[in-house]
């Protein structure tokens, strides 16, 4: 097969888009099959990669994001024209979706692997309306019949599509890099001293200094550790890892809390986290460092409670870090009662759920949480996607066997 993936958003800082389109791509061309990409960028370019062709469109920057959108959809069929894959994977529910049509006037099978959830993804941009659900509904009854499959990530993305009831959508879940997360990345100069800035200049009031005598200080005086990785914009909900610190700091609990990440809501995060022990550091880039920084932390919080799956979860257990998430969302079905917990998207449940993980054997913990991720390895991610691409070309080909006969 030559599976063509096509995806909007997807640049330097795209996260878990990026590395889910990237891994599947590289099994493609690891399990001998073409791979070609093409995504908005700066500039028009066509590069030869280690894993396949990658196909650059000039597109403009979204105001005021980091994210590109390509607007002429002529051209990605222009390009489609000159590929000709026999297969397309559409990452994209907006400008790339042409890549379906093309693909049924070419005999191609056509996959759309859905990445969020439309509904819950608007509802916190604009507002739940009262139209919302019902435009929603619209568009994925229109996805699922352009469509040769729709593919999500978890049950929870499942739902937005079950309501229209057009035809069943495929799970397949994503998958982690075990080898780059990993709990041997844990080392001691993963320490704070890299950059990062405390809400208010210094580690808050229970924080190094009178960390020995606070609660949740171990034995040996050290304050358990917290991390949170993530964009920091109102849909992935940073607010609510930042609000679960200051109920800890609240209630006098001994921490420390590392937030990784940029976007637009870091000034209002700081301003949140107040005098509680927060400190905020850049975007990491660097797979291996994020990796070093997971696997020395005590709990990871990823508490979107509509992430439709949460690579971020994954990379923290992999790493030996239980995950206190949200009770709703993708992210819930990743999380096991011994690989950490859940609870109601609010600071104060979520804060007991911390201290809940961290009243458990330490070793017990991070020995689940691994354990939870090496059932998501990407080779069987790889594995379910060649399986549905194989059918859809075979819908294909039925497709044009009937347009034959009809013909005759």
């Amino acid at each position: 097969m030559h599976i063509a993936q096509l995806a909007n958003f997807y640049g330097p800082s795209s996260g878990g888009l990026r590395t889910a389109i990237d891994a599947l791509g590289r099994g493609y061309v690891e399990a001998g099959h073409r791979r070609s990409l093409l995504v908005p960028g700066p500039y028009d370019a066509w590069e030869e990669t280690e894993h396949g062709l990658v196909v650059t469109f000039r597109a403009p920057l979204l105001p005021g994001t980091s994210y590109r959108m390509v607007p002429e959809t002529w051209r990605i069929r222009d390009v489609l024209d000159r590929l000709r894959p026999t297969n397309v994977e559409v990452s994209d529910k907006l400008t790339m979706t042409t890549a379906a049509r093309w693909a049924r006037r070419h005999d191609g099978g056509s996959v759309l692997l859905s990445h969020e959830r439309l509904d819950t993804h608007l509802s916190p941009r604009i507002g739940w309306r009262p139209g919302l659900v019902a435009g929603v509904n619209l568009l994925n009854r229109s996805l699922l019949r352009r469509f040769d499959q729709v593919v999500v990530t978890s049950a929870f993305a499942a739902r937005e599509f079950e309501r229209v009831a057009v035809r069943p959508v495929r799970q397949v879940a994503l998958g982690v890099d075990l080898t780059t997360f990993h709990p041997d990345r844990a080392s001691p100069a993963a320490t704070r001293a890299n950059g990062g800035t405390a809400a208010t200049g210094a580690v808050g009031a229970v924080g190094a200094a009178g960390a020995a005598g606070a609660a949740g200080a171990d034995r040996d005086g050290e304050v358990p550790r917290l991390i949170h990785a993530g964009r920091l914009s109102q849909e992935k909900r940073p607010d609510l890892a930042v609000a679960t610190a200051v109920e800890l700091h609240r209630q006098g609990f001994a921490f420390r809390l590392d937030v990784f990440g940029d976007g637009p809501d870091r000034a209002a995060l700081q301003d949140l986290a107040g005098d509680a022990p927060v400190v905020f550091h850049p975007y990491v880039g660097d797979r291996l460092a994020l990796a070093a920084e997971l696997a020395a932390a005590d709990v990871s919080l990823s508490v979107c409670p509509f992430e439709t799956f949460g690579l971020a979860i994954l990379e923290a257990l992999a790493c030996g870090t239980p995950v206190v998430t949200a009770d709703t969302g993708g992210g819930r079905e990743l999380v096991t009662l011994a690989s950490g917990a859940w609870a109601k998207p609010d600071p104060r449940a979520l804060a007991a759920a911390v201290t809940g993980v961290l009243a458990r054997d330490r070793d017990a913990r991070r020995k689940a949480a691994r354990e939870q991720a090496e059932c998501y390895p990407w080779s069987a991610s790889v594995s379910a996607m060649l399986d549905v691409h194989a059918a859809t070309g075979r819908r294909a080909r039925v497709r044009t066997s009937g347009r034959a006969r009809t013909h005759t």
